[in-house]
């Protein structure tokens, strides 16, 4: 029998997926400026503007454009 954990681990993805939005493009993909700030080149095609989620340098598909809210309360 195999270790438990071993498998789980498996099935988790080996790379965090980030979201952020396409601020220029380049001939082989993208500069996706990310929610903390910082700007990745990543894989893949998206228009300026557009909101995408990445994953390990590559875009996986597009991402809602949503804002935090903060409530005074």
């Amino acid at each position: 029998m195999s270790n438990i954990y071993k498998r789980l681990l498996g099935l988790l993805p080996s790379e965090p997926r980030d979201k952020g939005a396409v601020v220029a493009t380049t001939p082989d993909g993208a500069i996706v400026e990310l929610v903390t700030g910082a700007r990745v080149r990543v894989r893949g095609t998206a228009s300026v503007g557009e909101h995408v989620f990445i994953r390990g340098k590559q875009i996986e598909g597009p991402a809602p454009a949503l804002t935090g809210t903060d409530q005074i309360i």
